[in-house]
């Protein structure tokens, strides 16, 4: 998967979009509406604020456990770095809903309830300079087809069937941040590859699973790779953005 993920990156761009068709007429699926995070693995890391040191399963380097190990959840719980945990390399992974809808024809956008951030997932490239570092970073999007990510694993069509495609994101220029709320590091060179594609789930109920490759050469001995399924709800009523808190650390490592 890692292989075939990394490979598939290399890929030239707008190989699933017509040079006269906009992002949103070119889309093989529909992306918008509110889903609601489902949190089938990495409990542990996901629901509670693990202890300082919990970086297991993470490939950080001695620098990144030197940092993860430095972590002060005081320090996070006050002022701008209470954002740390929610920026685009972690935060489809913190637990809650998301809101997706398209801002023009040419960018999505992705509110989430867990901190109130908004990304905006851009199609065409704006002119000048990117600007500012931020938690989201800048986004770039693609549409792509089946025969493109068939090494993510999930060639024929399988688990739902995925004839259509996916839409493929990559975000730079970051903020440093987060990657679990207890300290664990990625840096403002870090390069996130995103991966979006809607199927069938349990109960026939619609899914949108988000597989996340996280490059990091100043933190990570190699990409660092989540998968983060998501179910469609029938509307927003239950929407509520939250601002960028995380609760205590556990004292402890469970065993």
């Amino acid at each position: 998967m890692i292989v075939g993920a990394i490979a598939v990156s290399a890929q030239g761009r707008g190989q699933g979009q017509g040079q006269n068709t906009t992002a949103r007429a070119a889309a093989p699926f529909d992306m918008t509406g509110f889903w609601v995070s489902i949190v089938i693995e990495d409990w542990r890391w996901r629901m509670l604020t693990p202890p300082k040191g919990d970086f297991a399963s993470v490939p950080l380097n001695a620098e990144g456990r030197r940092v993860a190990d430095g972590w002060d959840y005081s320090r996070d719980a006050a002022g701008d770095n209470q954002c740390r945990a929610f920026g685009a390399a972690a935060v489809m992974r913190r637990p809650g809903r998301v809101r997706i809808e398209w801002q023009d024809d040419e960018t999505l956008r992705i509110d989430t309830s867990a901190g109130s951030q908004a990304r905006l997932l851009r199609f065409r490239a704006g002119g000048g300079a990117p600007g500012a570092r931020t938690w989201q970073g800048r986004s770039m999007a693609e549409w792509q087809k089946q025969s493109q990510v068939r090494g993510l694993g999930f060639g024929g069509g399988g688990r739902g069937g995925f004839a259509g495609g996916y839409l493929k994101v990559v975000t730079t220029n970051l903020r440093a941040g987060y990657l679990r709320p207890n300290g664990v590091p990625y840096s403002e060179d870090a390069v996130v590859t995103e991966y979006y594609y809607r199927h069938a789930g349990p109960r026939d109920l619609e899914w949108l699973t988000v597989t996340t490759i996280v490059d990091d050469p100043r933190y990570l001995t190699q990409p660092f790779i989540t998968s983060t399924d998501f179910r469609k709800e029938a509307d927003g009523s239950r929407f509520a953005a939250s601002p960028c808190t995380i609760d205590p650390p556990r004292l402890a490592v469970a065993p």
